[in-house]
């Protein structure tokens, strides 16, 4: 896995969520995107999941069964990225 998306999904989480109290070195890619990692929640992983489709042409859909495994992690999420941009 390039950490240079790695670094690039760091950037778009921080700007795009507006996590104005985490910065780069914050975010492990082993731990969890939701609960007692990042904190996130459902909108936060509908506004992923647009930002996514916007900057690397990547669908993840609402009711797709791979979500939990997708979303996992940063280093999931960035494995999916790469194996499913079109950009």
């Amino acid at each position: 896995m390039p950490d240079n998306l790695i670094n690039e999904l760091k950037s778009l989480l921080i700007e795009g969520l507006r996590l104005e109290e985490v910065n780069h070195e914050q975010i492990d890619p082993e731990a969890p995107l939701f609960g007692e990692g990042l904190g996130l929640d459902s909108i936060d992983a509908l506004e992923i999941g647009v930002m996514l489709d916007r900057r690397y042409g990547v669908k993840i859909t609402s009711n797709d069964e791979r979500n939990p495994q997708i979303f996992a992690s940063l280093k999931a999420l960035a494995e999916f990225v790469a194996a499913n941009r079109t950009r």
